[in-house]
């Protein structure tokens, strides 16, 4: 059955990992799915396997990304993608680092949002989900930037909801802890293997299904109701802490 009012969903990052189940928790309630990636191999096989309409694009470039929906009417807009290209104190990072980490975990998702609003408010219907991350909300070393920008992006959805209030668009952040996906793969320099035996071998990670689940109950709240906030974290994960000791520029 159809989640009412909405028809259409469009997810940036949609071709693999947290983004592929979103669009798969969206299409089994009957919505036309709008996948959006590079990949445009992956996108395909996507559309095969569960009928996505797939968007080969750069999330940011968004008046390429807006062109290529041709007019589609998007109800709900899930600001997916992001990066972690390297993990490092700030003062080790390039300049290009940190500007490529800002332009896509918080500028583009902004943008995308700012093109997409005024057909939603038209409407009268809408949904925003924000994918930000634990990271914007504690401290994970050697994540400066790319805290900052999650951290950012959640702020901005606590203002739009001001913007918004009486006209029917909802927005929600969705803040996850660990997820057992290939977002680190890049900061490991490939190694698939260290990866998984560094972060998802000794405590229980979340899968992608499970930040799906929380897209799916979120739309499924009446429409006066908003869940505006919600962190989903592993049960063997406290995020944050303390840390004390001499400082080593290595």
């Amino acid at each position: 059955m159809a989640l009412q009012p909405y028809r259409s969903a469009l997810v940036t990052g949609g071709s693999k990992g947290i983004g592929a189940a979103i669009c798969r928790k969206l299409r089994e309630r009957d919505l036309t799915v709008y996948a959006v990636a590079r990949n445009r191999e992956a996108l395909q096989d996507l559309a095969r396997s569960i009928g996505i309409i797939p968007v080969v694009a750069d999330v940011r470039d968004t008046a390429a990304l807006v062109a290529s929906l041709k007019g589609a009417e998007i109800d709900i807009l899930v600001n997916n993608a992001g990066g972690l290209a390297t993990v490092r104190p700030l003062h080790l990072q390039t300049a290009a680092e940190i500007r490529d980490t800002i332009d896509l975990n918080l500028t583009a998702p902004l943008q995308l949002v700012q093109a997409l609003l005024p057909g939603m408010i038209g409407r009268k219907r809408g949904h925003v989900f924000n994918i930000t991350s634990t990271a914007g909300h504690a401290v994970f070393p050697g994540t400066v930037t790319y805290g900052a920008a999650k951290a950012g992006l959640a702020h901005a959805g606590s203002i739009l909801r001001y913007d918004l209030a009486g006209s029917n668009v909802r927005i929600t952040e969705v803040s996850p802890g660990r997820v057992e996906t290939e977002f680190y793969l890049q900061a490991f320099g490939g190694d698939r293997q260290g990866l998984k035996q560094k972060m998802y071998t000794e405590q229980r990670a979340l899968t992608p299904d499970d930040v799906a689940a929380v897209i799916a109950a979120a739309l499924a709240m009446p429409q006066h109701a908003d869940l505006a906030r919600i962190s989903v974290e592993p049960t063997d994960q406290a995020t944050g802490g303390h840390i004390y000791g001499t400082f080593h520029p290595e």
